[in-house]
């Protein structure tokens, strides 16, 4: 059996695309309409559609919900959140810390709607455990824990040699730091269930219809325009493909593999027995499930970036990558070497240029988006999606500023990418500056990190 390169995701390959939604049949109104049927849209109406049952909530998706990187990512429900740090500096610590919290929260948030709406996305909470494997990764390792430890995070523990391998049998770890705020889970499975409860709520999808433009009260597609008085942007990775939005962020792509099951007296050699989510502390990092069905799905990056920020139309992998990813895998677990690789896919994800999460509602217009998550989308577009509900109440009167519309991220404005070829070659220097940085690291000759990576994230902006 060969590997299935592409096909969208092998998310898709185990479930099936959804029946399709009716596209737009033409001109409409609406009360709230949604641009993109991922993650954010689909959350962002569910918990407005809750909260105000009378709206009238349109979702407008290019293809079908879940298309993007909603229905191909690593089913990683964490906590992390792209530009705390840098929230930190702009808003004061304690503010960053309320972020912070609010996104340890939302992890529980996800599973618990997960169980009342029925929704069975093979949702396992075993934290995320994060691996080193050489001295200048433990080191930063150590840093990265101190930190998550002074915004709050103080049920995070520090693990040993010997403490990572009884989780994980990872071959060289030296190290590893877990925290219990996250969980393992099937992305599409969740995106299926969303928009099916999102739907029984009374809310209107329409599916083959792309958004050529979005303006104030209006967003317009080759069917017809919906016009709205609010109209929200959730379209992440694929942002870009929008009138004007060229430069708003940058589509990075990340690739994946999923192996075949393993056997039962692989998975003893291998340990892996709490189902946490896996990553590394390397500079191009990877990540890594422990699936339902008992197979390993493992990602990173392959082509960063292609010119002009153009996306892919079924995920389809270069042959290099997929090695690229065996090749991490094998390191991981050497015992895995004749493993056969089922399947292999890529997504985009959404860049901003200063590598910061936002939530944002034009109060003057309408407009709203939420996205450039920068790959951890999976719980952020959840707690996004609940900002933007509040913002849309507390603009419509129906209530006063909220522990969420006073989150530093909300409102966030940030400058465009720079134009073709400047982002391509800035983005392929920065990502080659990474790799060669974690093959000098791997050596093991310092502790310290490769001062090259550390030039590369300050000209990066990250």
């Amino acid at each position: 059996m060969s590997t299935v390169n592409g096909g969208i995701s092998f998310w898709y390959a185990q479930e099936g695309a959804p029946a399709p939604r009716e596209p737009l049949p033409g001109d409409t109104a609406a009360d709230v309409c949604i641009v993109g049927g991922g993650y954010t849209g689909l959350w962002t109406a569910y918990y407005l559609k809750k909260a105000v049952p009378f709206l009238n909530i349109t979702v407008l998706e290019a293809k079908f919900c879940g298309y993007g990187a909603s229905g191909r990512n690593g089913g990683w429900l964490y906590n992390g959140i792209a530009g705390r740090d840098r929230y930190a500096k702009l808003h004061g610590h304690e503010a960053a810390v309320r972020l912070q919290q609010a996104m340890n929260a939302t992890v529980a948030e996800v599973v618990d709607v997960c169980e009342r709406e029925k929704i069975d996305a093979d949702v396992h909470r075993g934290g995320v455990l994060e691996v080193a494997l050489s001295p200048a990764q433990l080191t930063r390792l150590k840093d990265f824990h101190t930190v998550e430890i002074a915004f709050g995070e103080t049920d995070r523990v520090l693990y040993g040699a010997r403490e990572t391998a009884e989780r994980v049998r990872v071959t060289g770890a030296v190290g590893s730091s877990w925290t219990p705020h996250g969980a393992r889970l099937h992305p599409v499975k969740l995106v299926k269930g969303l928009a099916a409860a999102v739907e029984a709520l009374g809310v209107t999808i329409h599916e083959s219809t792309p958004v050529t433009e979005i303006r104030p009260k209006h967003a317009v597609t080759p069917y017809g325009t919906v016009r709205a008085p609010y109209v929200l942007r959730c379209t992440e990775g694929f942002t870009a493909s929008l009138a004007g939005q060229r430069r708003t962020w940058l589509p990075m792509n990340s690739s994946m593999i999923a192996t075949e099951p393993l056997t039962d007296a692989q998975w003893e050699s291998i340990g892996w027995e709490g189902r946490e989510t896996l990553g590394d502390m390397a500079h191009a990092y990877m990540y890594a499930q422990r699936t339902a069905d008992g197979r390993i799905a493992l990602g990173g990056r392959g082509v960063p970036y292609r010119f002009g920020s153009k996306t892919d139309n079924d995920g389809r992998t270069r042959a290099r990558t997929v090695e690229a990813l065996r090749e991490i895998l094998v390191r991981f677990f050497p015992q895995l070497a004749g493993v056969r690789i089922d399947h292999a896919w890529s997504g985009v994800l959404g860049v901003p240029r200063d590598w910061c999460a936002t939530v944002t509602l034009d109060r003057s217009t309408g407009l709203g988006w939420a996205g450039g998550y920068v790959g951890s989308g999976v719980a952020t577009a959840n707690l996004a999606a609940r900002t933007l509900r509040d913002l849309i109440k507390e603009d419509s009167g129906q209530s006063g500023p909220t522990d969420l519309t006073t989150l530093p991220w909300v409102d966030h404005k940030v400058r465009k990418w720079e134009p073709e070829p400047l982002r391509w070659l800035g983005v392929q220097t920065m990502y080659a500056a990474f790799r060669g940085a974690d093959r000098r690291e791997a050596l093991g000759h310092s502790a310290r990190t490769d001062r090259v990576a550390v030039l590369a994230n300050r000209l990066s902006g990250r």
